[in-house]
């Protein structure tokens, strides 16, 4: 059973009714992070923080004092972030006897300061390095939203995920490097904001790659994304709210509507004509460029090349403690020259130039989040083609928008007993104001 189902504007408002107190929901949702349903979701817990942070703002709240959107509402943070006296283990084990931090990283520094009950770290794809969500390490947490199937939780961020489809968190605070926040937001039926990479410091981060890695979570609802981007990036975007009717969205005919799976395909028409009947005007577009992200990312590919940076210690030291899926992929960037490297950078610089030429006048670009339903865990774990033919479709579609390095919100967009699945709003770097009174339109014409 889910413990937290409304929104942080809805538990707020009941708060402040004292219909329920912060220390009932933080107890309560500590009680069940321990439950079957949460094995493997947290890698730690902070119990007793957490519930101080709720007593507080249940204290200031008596005493009249006027709280932040977060004060004492239960957060979750990704493994990857530092925090003060721990090593950052990034759901591995070969991190295990590092040095400490010596101070929160910034993300987490800023939700404190909000006065967020942070519950526990979340478990994730070792080192980031994988849209499924499998951890060979800590188990793989299992997605609430299929009660007869074991399906993935999407990844990087899969505990995250979890955590908020349980209704564990509010939030999960993730990291999005080639779709580590939507995956995970589309397999569970929530929201994911990937906003421009330059909007939240990366400091204190252990990080994957640090051309795309972007600080960001998934929560319930657009609205509570941005409530979360605010406290993250310490500014609130300023948001003109409008009218869905009059929007032009661009939906590129290349590589996205790929091997979509006849669920998927069914649901995006169908949130399409949604859109169209309520006054959007949708136009196919080529996109051709799409087609060329594979041959400017090679060799290696930008993420594991500087991947195998940060790690090529690790690897050399002990390379037998990690996920061979992981180190096989960091692997493929440790034989890139320094010139391969530059021209890569180069390619992607003038790519990027090219396709915001060609979309700039839409409200958005439209496509499915991922193309496939949320596949069973057992037969990825069991078999190395299966899995990384999974990885390449969860992440193919979101990664061109970090390739991109813009900005783009995955929505849900499934109906009924239909399985979780994501629409992707997206549009070029710094345009997240604009994207989310998109993003908040759509929301509210589909229904959510």
């Amino acid at each position: 059973m889910t413990h937290i189902t409304e929104t942080i504007d809805q538990l707020n408002a009941r708060l402040a009714r004292r219909e329920i107190t912060r220390e009932a929901l933080v107890a309560k949702a500590l009680e069940e992070a321990t439950g079957k349903a949460a094995k493997s979701v947290f890698t730690k817990l902070y119990p007793e923080a957490a519930m101080a942070a709720a007593r507080s703002a249940d204290a200031a709240q008596a005493a009249g004092v006027s709280l932040p959107a977060l004060a004492g509402l239960p957060v979750s943070i990704k493994d990857l972030y530092g925090v003060a006296g721990e090593t950052t283990m990034s759901g591995s084990i070969v991190c295990e006897g590092e040095p400490v931090q010596p101070v929160d990283s910034v993300a987490v520094a800023r939700l404190r300061a909000s006065g967020s009950a942070i519950i526990g770290k979340t478990n994730m794809t070792e080192f980031a390095f994988s849209g499924v969500g499998i951890n060979p390490h800590y188990g793989t947490p299992v997605n609430p939203t299929d009660t007869k199937v074991a399906r993935i939780p999407g990844g990087s961020s899969s505990g995250a995920g979890v955590s908020v489809a349980l209704g564990l968190a509010v939030a999960g605070l993730g990291s999005d490097t080639g779709g580590s926040i939507r995956i995970p937001a589309a397999v569970h039926g929530l929201v994911g904001f990937k906003s421009t990479q330059s909007r939240v410091p990366l400091t204190g981060a252990l990080e994957l790659s640090r051309s795309l890695d972007t600080v960001c979570a998934m929560t319930r609802s657009v609205q509570d994304c941005l409530t979360v981007d605010a406290v993250l990036s310490g500014a609130m975007l300023r948001v003109r709210r409008r009218p869905l009717a009059g929007m032009r969205f661009a939906v590129p005919q290349t590589v996205v509507l790929d091997a979509m799976e006849p669920a998927v395909a069914k649901a995006f028409a169908r949130t399409l004509s949604t859109l169209s009947a309520a006054g959007a005007l949708i136009v196919d577009i080529p996109l051709a460029e799409l087609a060329e992200i594979p041959k400017i990312n090679a060799p290696g590919g930008l993420s594991p090349i500087e991947a195998y940076a940060e790690h090529h210690a690790r690897l050399a030291k002990a390379s037998d403690k990690f996920d061979h899926r992981v180190a096989q992929r960091i692997m493929l960037g440790s034989s890139v020259t320094a010139q391969q490297y530059i021209a890569l950078l180069d390619g992607r610089r003038d790519w990027i130039a090219r396709v915001e030429k060609a979309i700039e006048s839409y409200d958005a670009v439209l496509c499915p989040t991922i193309p496939i339903i949320a596949p069973e865990i057992a037969a990825l774990e069991a078999s190395d083609e299966a899995f990384f033919k999974a990885n390449g479709l969860l992440l193919r579609n979101t990664f061109a928008f970090n390739f991109l390095d813009g900005c783009s919100f995955s929505v849900p967009c499934h109906q009924g007993d239909e399985l979780p699945m994501g629409l992707m709003i997206s549009s070029v770097n710094g345009d997240d104001a604009r994207l989310a009174s998109v993003a908040l339109a759509v929301e509210s014409t589909l229904g959510r």
